[in-house]
């Protein structure tokens, strides 16, 4: 096992910073000139800009506001421990600003050389409620597991019975009645299978491709809404093939279009309805507080009427649903199913635009 770097020994670009290349935070290395020495690929990824790029430029033009640099650095080199993390804008060619926290440390003792540590606020945020969700999703499951086993056994005592009371039965407008209590124990009975369902079939881990899952989605939904929707395509092309079990990736894909495309329903009628799947290879990402190097990023976007505030919070639990037709289970079956396979999903809502967004792990 190799020696933790030594960074107040470490004197020039060509010394070995590749261990924080493993960091989900971005790392800037400071030189005593103030320009930059090191950027780790996160740094890249931040600043939208090469490592070629960054190395030798100054500092302070990496920031909307140089003087609040000026200040972070001049606490960082008098050695100011205490100091709260800073937030900031940083400068990207040709996109918006980004706000992100930074700090800084000196790595010698005359604080010339300083290490920059910036850390997207978004990111932050994303942590908190991955972790929100998966608190969530696993008391979910625990509740749906239990309220499951307590249906199941009375109800396959009542549909019995009304099967044993059928049979008795010598006028046929009496028989109408056991067979509704027949046909809603079986609409029941479906009902609670399906909130088993991830819980029950074994994982059939193989390699698959997030295209090949879009394009059965589609398929499958254009055949379902053939008119007044739109669904476009908006693939990378360079994007690697993953493992994990594709049915379910196609359950949960599939089951966010179509709640999707119910949402559109007024849009279909108007022949404007339009969902995009977009894919991007997302790099250097935290999924459940796992620093994944690469992954793969589908997002779901429609032009519908938006989530309803009040239920933005409960979106994902199970048998919460905006339409007065749904089971709820749909958003809840998507989200078992990105968690089984070691993902994240999250969404972004308001009236025009909604967006669900599935990070998979490629690396």
């Amino acid at each position: 096992m190799s020696a933790a770097p030594d960074f107040g020994r470490l004197a020039s670009p060509a010394d070995d910073y590749s261990g924080l290349d493993l960091l989900a935070t971005g790392v800037l290395v400071i030189e005593a000139d103030r320009t930059v020495g090191y950027a780790n690929q996160s740094a890249e990824v931040l600043l939208d800009t090469s490592r070629r790029h960054l190395i030798g430029q100054p500092v302070r033009r990496l920031f909307t506001d140089e003087h609040q640099f000026e200040r972070l650095m001049q606490s960082a080199a008098a050695g100011d421990l205490a100091q709260p993390p800073h937030v900031v804008e940083l400068r990207r060619p040709l996109r918006e600003p980004l706000v992100v926290q930074a700090m800084a440390s000196a790595l010698d003792e005359q604080g010339r050389r300083l290490l920059l540590e910036l850390t997207e606020i978004e990111q932050q945020l994303r942590v908190t409620r991955e972790d929100r969700q998966l608190g969530l999703s696993e008391a979910n499951r625990q509740l749906l597991r239990n309220l499951a086993h307590e249906i199941r056994n009375p109800l396959g005592g009542i549909r019995g019975a009304a099967q044993l009371l059928e049979r008795e039965l010598p006028l046929r407008e009496q028989r109408e009645f056991t067979q509704v209590i027949i046909a809603e124990a079986d609409r029941l009975q479906s009902l609670v299978d399906r909130l088993l369902a991830p819980h029950r079939a074994p994982r059939v881990v193989a390699e698959y491709s997030v295209h090949e899952i879009c394009e059965r989605v589609r398929a499958v939904i254009l055949a379902e809404f053939p008119r007044g929707l739109e669904i476009q395509r908006d693939y990378d092309a360079s994007m690697p093939s993953g493992r994990g079990d594709k049915e379910q990736l196609i359950q949960a894909v599939l089951n966010i279009v179509r709640n999707a495309a119910q949402a559109l329903a007024g849009r279909i009628a108007d022949g404007d309805a339009q969902v995009i799947l977009r894919t991007r290879v997302a790099r250097h990402v935290a999924i459940a507080r796992r620093h994944v190097r690469l992954a793969a990023e589908l997002t779901v976007i429609d032009n519908g009427p938006g989530v309803a505030e009040e239920l933005k919070d409960r979106i994902f639990f199970p048998l919460v649903s905006g339409r007065d037709d749904g089971t709820g289970l749909g958003l809840t079956l998507a989200q078992a199913f990105v968690l089984a396979n070691d993902g994240s999903i999250e969404f972004d809502s308001k009236p025009g635009r909604t967006a669900f967004r599935i990070l998979m792990p490629l690396t």
